[in-house]
């Protein structure tokens, strides 16, 4: 069996029998990013040389204090600040910036003995939902090279589906690390807003962003979680609860006396038949494992997106006000007045898909607007948040689909965003509410044979419970395989 092929606690035990390497284990992730890059461009910067000296200074050095991912190669989304490679958030605005300094997760990825051999693409600063914006090129699924990997974290879902590392962090604004975790067939956790620290990611909408582990299963997801969870002083919102134990987790095997609530508004109309039977199987599966299942109403996710595209373009219009060509960013050439700097640097800069976000996120905050639209937006995120709270006062987890829909061709909603908004509909109302969710592979589609993923959502910092569950539902699912659409 092929190192790349092992899940990330498979490679760690592996690694304490003496079974293998750092270097090793680094060498064949390393290798296998050369061999499915020219298909999938999965990946922005690798990091070859210097992912290789960490291997073997970690291997010296030996595990004296059982590190829990000594060795162990991950890959990082690239708008994570990383002071020893590029940080560009697949923007042409931010081509060749030098962080001086670490993401929060990024250290305690380092402090756990992990090593960074890959830093992923993404839609232009996380705006998306195919990979498809990225200044660097679309990055393809593992399943079919024809398709969208899913966004925005599409980078990290394809690479890590293709055995280009073990673990990889993604982040999660309104389903992006969820969706192109289900479309790519492996599990993908979206924390309880605050659980892990933003510090060292650059803002798409503050209020929304959450930073996950995305893994091959649920115990190798809630492993990275236990690592990159925590306290952190510099980031405003942070709550201050300490590294959670992940053992109640792993140790999860059944679902008796567990409830689930099917949210209604998530199964009525626009799933396809292929997706609806597979994430029916795994309702089933649940309660094969001894949960209770009954129906659950959110009445008003019927405006979350509307609510969503609002609040989230507004904080990214005002986060992206920075990039002005003279405090970040690109700066245009043979410019000779101020305004014309500042608009040709932001044109040049910026992609469509992020211009687009800038402009309506400009207008909601615009004087004669606000009331009407931001804080009549604000209001109903509220609203939607009193559902989940009192939908989950009756359950211990929800359950629905992650999309609509398996991976679609790449290029085929270019040109029609209004679709793709409409297709986050199943995961951005978790996002309002800031509640933690956790996608994983409910089966391949009967029709397609891409990948469907199921997900579970909870209770407010009650994430340990929630990876619980879902260590035991990932029991009774079936197991995908290896994707048919990259070198073997």
């Amino acid at each position: 069996m092929p190192l790349h092929t092992r899940t990330l606690l498979e490679a760690k035990a592996m690694l304490a029998q003496g079974e293998t390497t750092p270097t090793a284990l680094t060498a064949a992730c390393l290798a296998r990013i050369a061999a499915t890059e020219p298909v999938l461009n999965a990946c922005i910067t690798v990091l070859e040389e210097t992912a290789m000296q960490r291997a073997a200074q970690l291997e010296a050095q030996g595990n004296p204090n059982n590190l829990p991912l000594w060795g162990i190669p991950v890959t990082v989304k690239d708008l994570l600040c990383t002071k020893d490679a590029p940080t560009t958030c697949a923007s042409a605005m931010l081509a060749g910036f030098m962080a001086p300094y670490d993401a929060f997760v990024v250290e305690r990825l380092r402090e756990a003995g992990a090593v960074i051999v890959a830093k992923t693409n993404l839609d232009e600063f996380a705006m998306g939902s195919g990979t498809e914006s990225s200044a660097h090129g679309p990055t393809c699924n593992p399943w079919d090279a024809q398709r969208v990997p899913g966004g925005s974290s599409g980078g990290s879902a394809a690479g890590l589906a293709a055995g280009q590392a073990f673990g990889s962090l993604g982040s999660d604004t309104g389903g992006s690390i969820r969706q192109p975790a289900a479309l790519c067939g492996c599990v993908g956790f979206k924390p309880t807003y605050g659980y892990v620290s933003r510090y060292g990611a650059v803002a798409y909408a503050s209020s929304f962003d959450q930073i996950g582990p995305m893994a091959r299963t649920v115990a190798d997801c809630a492993t990275l979680f236990g690592v990159i969870a925590g306290y952190d002083g510099r980031d405003a919102t942070s709550a201050q609860l300490p590294a959670p134990d992940v053992a109640p987790a792993l140790a999860t095997k059944s679902l008796q006396g567990k409830t689930f609530g099917v949210v209604k508004e998530l199964w009525e109309g626009g799933l396809s038949d292929e997706v609806a039977a597979a994430c029916q199987s795994a309702v089933e599966a649940a309660k094969a494992q001894g949960a209770k299942v009954v129906e659950i109403s959110l009445p008003h996710l019927q405006y979350a997106v509307a609510t969503y595209y609002v609040l989230a373009s507004a904080e990214a219009s005002t986060n992206l006000a920075r990039f002005d060509g003279v405090r970040y960013g690109l700066r245009a050439q043979g410019e000779h007045d101020l305004v014309g700097m500042y608009t040709a640097s932001r044109s040049q800069g910026f992609g469509e898909e992020v211009k687009r976000r800038i402009l309506l996120g400009t207008h909601v905050l615009s004087s004669g607007y606000y009331d009407a639209y931001f804080q009549k937006a604000a209001k109903v995120r509220r609203l939607l948040l009193q559902d989940f709270q009192a939908a989950l006062g009756q359950c211990d987890a929800l359950i629905a689909p992650v999309s609509p829909v398996t991976a679609w061709k790449k290029g085929e909603h270019v040109n029609d965003p209004l679709t793709l908004y409409k297709m986050d509909m199943l995961t951005l109302g978790l996002n309002l509410a800031g509640l933690p969710g956790v996608s994983l592979p409910a089966g391949l589609g009967a029709a397609s044979g891409l990948p469907v993923g199921v997900q579970l959502m909870g209770r407010a910092f009650d994430d340990i419970a929630l990876l619980g569950m879902a260590n035991a539902l990932e029991m009774a699912l079936p197991r995908l395989g290896v994707p048919t659409g990259i070198p073997a």
